[in-house]
């Protein structure tokens, strides 16, 4: 390509490379800010794990709730009344035992509810089991 001045034709050489550079330093700066805010986080000091086995044991019962209603302790169906009074007796002979609780799928969720604020109603530390669907 030339370029007529005039009556010369000169040969046109030059490239404008403004627009490129414009366009490097964006990304440029655009890398910098990405880079330095994935770096950045918070700092947190983690438990460190100990060697030791746990030495103290506590009783775990499980309570668990049948699609019929039914209530099972360790396996053995007992009516909530019934379940109270092992739970009462149990937590005399231990103050730190743990109740599982372990609901059926197609089970009321009321009968789960009762289960859970008679653990409540006892100061009886407790935990859902829970399972993948389909296991």
């Amino acid at each position: 390509m030339s370029i007529q001045v005039g009556n010369e034709s000169k040969p046109y050489d030059t490239i404008n490379v403004t627009p490129m550079l414009d366009l490097a330093y964006v990304l440029l700066v655009v890398f910098i800010l990405m880079t330095t805010a994935s770096v950045q986080g918070l700092n947190i000091s983690m438990p460190k794990p100990s060697n030791q086995a746990p030495t103290e044991k506590h009783d775990l019962l499980i309570v668990q709730v049948a699609d019929n209603g039914q209530l099972l302790l360790n396996g053995a169906a007992l009516s909530i009344d019934e379940i109270e009074a092992r739970l009462v007796d149990a937590k005399a002979r231990d103050p730190k035992m743990t109740v599982a609780i372990k609901g059926d799928g197609a089970a009321a969720y009321e009968q789960v509810m009762q289960v859970i604020d008679l653990c409540n109603r006892l100061s009886v530390d407790m935990g859902l089991i829970t399972s993948r669907i389909g296991t």
